[in-house]
């Protein structure tokens, strides 16, 4: 792939629709959970009205977010209860850093762990993969998300919780269409068997 500018560059990569295959770790009880979710991402100029909403929950002036994205997900895990899902929409908002471009805040309607709205910390990284920081009152999170080409996204993910449990997560995350499947049998990309939003 061609370098990535800057976030919002990677947001509009990441439009379309993916399936992704999950591993989650959960390190205390050393065990392995998998999972898998249907993702769609739709980019978000600066000026749509979602934008401006959740900029305004965040107490930030609108002007000055680049864009974001709507992502909606529909998944499940090995170790789901009858009638557990993984469902969900949030909306994301970037508002870069006056002096560095590649890195600032990720407003969010709804947050990875816990459903509230929360501000992390993203920075596009010197391979190109976003890498965001969110810290909630109960854990923090690392997310890191990369492209092995336009119809791969790779993203892993850890959770410590001030407690002490903390998980880790590998997604393979695929463009679901003819082409991407094409690419993805010339480049035997299907051999990362691991796994959603």
């Amino acid at each position: 792939m061609k370098p990535i500018k800057d976030a919002k560059e990677f947001f509009q990569h990441s439009a379309g629709n993916w399936h992704s295959q999950r591993t989650t770790h959960h390190l205390p009880f050393r065990r392995a959970e998998s999972g898998d979710s249907d993702i769609q991402v739709e980019f978000l100029a600066a000026d749509n009205p979602k934008i401006a909403e959740i900029c305004q929950i965040h107490d930030f002036d609108p002007q000055s977010a680049i864009g974001g994205a709507f992502v909606s997900w529909d998944g499940s895990m090995a170790w789901d209860r009858e009638n557990e899902n993984h469902q969900g929409t949030t909306v994301f908002a970037l508002i870069p850093d006056k002096d560095n471009p590649r890195k600032g805040k990720l407003l969010r309607e709804r947050g990875y762990a816990e459903i509230v709205p929360v501000a992390g910390e993203y920075e596009m990284d010197a391979e190109d993969a976003l890498v965001l920081v969110t810290e909630y009152e109960t854990m923090s999170i690392i997310e890191r998300f990369w492209f092995v080409n336009p119809n791969l996204r790779l993203r892993s993910s850890t959770v410590k919780r001030f407690g002490g449990f903390n998980t880790a997560t590998f997604c393979a995350e695929f463009r679901v269409n003819d082409e991407a499947e094409d690419n993805l049998n010339d480049t035997n990309a299907t051999q990362f068997a691991v796994s959603g939003w």
